[in-house]
């Protein structure tokens, strides 16, 4: 029988579904026979499922959604899903298949093209428009009624896409009711003349503003809901002269996401200050507070701070979930030699451990997890933090507060009359912590903490700068892990390829003439919404002081030498680390450079 091709009187329908599948080896002949036989008992469970879990959603499954419903197991070790059905129909049908990417669709676009009833009945998502051009989403690469549709309202050339079902109606529904609510608040907001040029008169937005509005409250519902589903760590949202931005933190990389009405974004703001509860009528001073919620079936920590800007106050809110946080440390990226290194640490009845890397390379993790192997009811565990992080039982946390005298500092002095065991000081910023931890690992106490500094080696000659007396340092100082995040390859795209002579010289690699040295790079898919990058892996310089390095330190000698030696010892820089996950197919050569320098040896 000769392959299914595109026509204009073509239905799709179950049997076509099931004849594209089988003949792209997508389902045996007995699988196939199957489906066509049980398919109808199966559509009605999808249906009943859908509306338990979504309160009514009527959206009928498609042919592609009834198919994967059975959970065939491909050939290769997958699952069947409607992606794959979905595109091989496209392949059959000779139109090019995407998986939407939420990140990537223009809610403008969609919005002033076609409307949410249409979209819905017609299955349709406008993704890119400009001047010529309309391409639209589509379930049903045969649905030339559409097509003619969009084209006389557009007065655009409109080219299909085929795409699931459930990512277009998904996301239609997302974008609209978004969209929807934030048009609402604007209408009922809209009175309020605002002049953002006018800096003083942002003491007095939203003062009027209602922050209970439902129409607000589902867009800032929406909003997070939408940053977590996405597994973004952050949320900014910045207000502009006309506008304001919603952008989110995804893999370490910012991407935006949506522009909100000017004078939509204060009511916005006091939504997510009460429910922090922060003081919404203070609009000229920084504030920082909490929000825990519910995804996914377990808890998620928000921290909120504000910040008053140009032209309104701009909000991040930083995402801290437990699975994250709180993790194997196995599962942190050490090679084995350094992880028993770590561990032997943390082990240890006193002394100071240090952990430290620039904002956001993953500090508070690797802390966490060290926290939580050492905490037992046996162990009194107890932490100064500012603010603290992530709210766990296991531990005695107490925050910063320099308002009423709480410093690191003055709360360490305090906290060692708390008989504890295990001590963690957020970071030590001055003297008196540095002090205070010192004296603390003195009397038999294990004290970590974190500095800012580019390497372990430099965080000696930090703690000295601050004033510690190195032959104190020297007697307390049991290690130093320096840290940072490369972006992993992603798995779905990945190819091999090998480093180039430039490259390699690059890295400082000396390969020999002929030789090969075997990388990975990936080639962009929806998976990794065409980067080739998903997720981050730690890249860990574990820094033991030897007898040796202690000698340095007494001498005050600077942390060129004290790194030097460190690699004498035996210690994986933060760049060998990187090349060998990339040795290991772990991450790029783009990655490593963009991450780590060559050593100082």
């Amino acid at each position: 029988m000769a392959a299914p091709s595109p026509s204009a009187s073509r239905t799709l329908d179950l049997p076509f579904v099931v004849e594209v599948c089988a003949r792209a080896g997508l389902l045996t002949d007995a699988q196939a026979d199957d489906v066509l036989l049980r398919a109808e008992p199966r559509r009605q469970r999808l249906v009943r499922e859908r509306a338990q879990r979504s309160g009514g959603n009527d959206d009928p499954p498609s042919h592609a959604e009834v198919v994967a419903a059975f959970r065939f197991v491909l050939p290769d070790g997958d699952l069947l899903t409607e992606d794959r059905v979905m595109g091989a129909v496209a392949a059959a049908a000779g139109v090019p298949f995407v998986r939407i990417d939420p990140l990537r669709v223009d809610a403008r676009i969609v919005t002033s093209t076609t409307t949410w009833p249409y979209a819905r009945r017609h299955v349709v998502l406008p993704l890119q428009r400009d001047a010529k051009r309309l391409i639209v989403a589509v379930d049903d690469p045969f649905a030339n009624e559409v097509c003619e549709g969009l084209k006389v309202h557009t007065g655009l050339d409109v080219e299909l896409v085929v795409a699931a079902r459930s990512d277009i109606l998904r996301i239609a529904r997302e974008v609209f009711s978004f969209r929807a609510s934030l048009s609402q608040a604007a209408a009922e907001l809209g009175d309020a003349a605002v002049d953002f040029g006018n800096l003083e008169q942002l003491v007095q937005l939203g003062a009027s503003v209602d922050s209970e509005d439902r129409h607000v409250v589902n867009a800032v519902d929406f909003l997070l809901r939408y940053a977590l589903d996405q597994g973004a760590s952050d949320i900014h949202l910045e207000p502009k002269r006309e506008t304001a931005l919603v952008r989110l933190r995804i893999d370490g990389v910012l991407h935006t996401v949506q522009r909100i009405p000017a004078v939509v974004h204060p009511a916005i703001i006091s939504r997510i200050k009460t429910m922090a509860r922060l003081d919404i009528a203070e609009k000229r001073r920084p504030q920082d507070g909490r929000v825990k919620t519910q995804h996914g079936g377990r808890e998620v920590e928000l921290r909120i701070s504000t910040l008053p800007v140009a032209f309104g106050e701009k909000v991040v809110i930083r995402i801290f979930d437990p699975e994250i946080l709180l993790c194997d440390l196995a599962a942190l990226g050490f090679f084995p030699k350094e992880l028993g290194t770590f561990e032997g640490f943390i082990r240890r009845p006193n002394g100071i451990l240090l952990v430290t890397g620039p904002t956001g390379s993953g500090k508070t993790t690797t802390l966490y997890s060290a926290l939580r192997v050492v905490a037992s009811p046996q162990v009194n565990v107890t932490t100064i933090e500012d603010p603290i992080e992530m709210v766990v039982e296991d531990f005695n946390q107490t925050a910063v507060y320099p308002k009423i005298g709480i410093t690191f500092a003055s709360a360490l002095r305090t906290l060692l009359r708390q008989d504890p065991d295990v001590l963690m000081v957020g970071e030590i910023r001055d003297k008196e912590t540095a002090d205070n931890a010192i004296q603390a690992a003195m009397t038999g106490h294990l004290v970590l903490s974190t500095l800012h500094t580019n390497d372990a080696a430099s965080s000696i000659s930090r703690l000295i700068d601050l004033g510690a007396q190195p032959f104190l340092l020297a007697s307390t100082l049991i290690g130093v892990v320096a840290q940072r995040l490369l972006r992993r390859v992603c798995v779905k795209c990945r190819y091999e390829t090998e480093l180039r002579p430039e490259q390699a010289e690059a890295l400082g690699l000396r390969i020999g003439a002929g030789e090969k040295f075997p990388i990975y790079a990936g080639g962009g898919c929806p998976h990794c919404r065409e980067t080739g990058l998903k997720g981050r892996v730690g890249i860990f310089e574990v820094m033991p002081v030897s007898e040796k390095i202690r000698k340095l330190i007494l001498a005050r000698a600077d942390a060129i030498e004290i790194n030097r030696q460190a690699v004498r010892d035996g210690m994986l820089t933060l760049r060998e680390a990187a090349i060998k996950k990339m040795a290991l197919g772990l991450t790029t050569f783009e990655e490593v450079l963009r991450v780590t320098s060559e050593p100082d040896v």
